[in-house]
């Protein structure tokens, strides 16, 4: 997963290179909040949605005249959820009850977009836009679950994870961007030491402000 971040990190540096003069970069500051949960492959107990929120950068890169462009950011993001193992006697045998499952994410997404700017003018305060594509997690820590002494954290970890995310939202006054997006793990994000094969995948809801300078 290191290597696959460092090869996309390169590729964006690449693109902007090679893209036209006349594109127009710029980037911005961007936080959100956001609602996390983690699909697991059988539904062996609750679990529950979280609340947290994501901060960094982001790059958009627009194409003038046709409205598209990309998208690129480098984020903190948390990926939790709150899973009840104390109900399975597989996990409350070891002192483990229904603790927050959290993940610290270093996450870049790589989105291409689409902004109506051919409103007669309207645009310079009101454009709506609409984007979708890949988002690479790459994991750089996560809490501590405790149990039994002794016992390890019940889960294992994966290094990152990639993810789909579509969304949209509106440009204000061409500084502001308010959107709202959903993104679905593609791969595991993490699996239970016990029982073979039981993994989780990411799901998100996010809801962001960004400014451009």
């Amino acid at each position: 997963m290191k290597r696959t971040t460092a090869l996309l990190i390169f590729a964006i540096m690449l693109l902007a290179a090679a893209v036209p003069a006349s594109a127009q970069f710029r980037y911005a500051a961007v936080a959100g909040a956001t609602l996390n949960d983690l699909k697991f492959k059988q539904d062996l107990f609750d679990v529950k949605k979280t609340a947290g929120f994501q901060v960094g950068v982001q790059g958009e890169l627009m194409f003038p005249g046709i409205g598209f462009g990309i998208d690129f950011a480098l984020l903190y993001n948390q990926a939790s959820a709150k899973t009840d193992l104390g109900s399975r006697e597989v996990w409350s045998s070891d002192g483990f009850g229904n603790p927050v499952t959290m993940v610290h994410m270093l996450q870049i997404p790589l989105h291409l977009r689409f902004k109506w700017t051919r409103m007669n003018g309207l645009e310079d305060y009101i454009a709506p836009f609409v984007y979708g594509g890949p988002d690479f997690g790459l994991a750089v820590g996560h809490n501590s679950i405790k149990g039994n002494e002794g016992e390890p954290n019940p889960y294992k970890y994966s290094g990152g994870d990639l993810g789909l995310t579509c969304g949209g939202g509106v440009e204000l006054w061409k500084n502001w961007q308010v959107s709202v997006q959903y993104t679905w793990g593609m791969t595991y994000l993490l699996k239970t030491r016990k029982l073979d094969n039981f993994s989780a995948k990411n799901r998100q809801w996010a809801f962001r402000v960004a400014y451009f300078f």
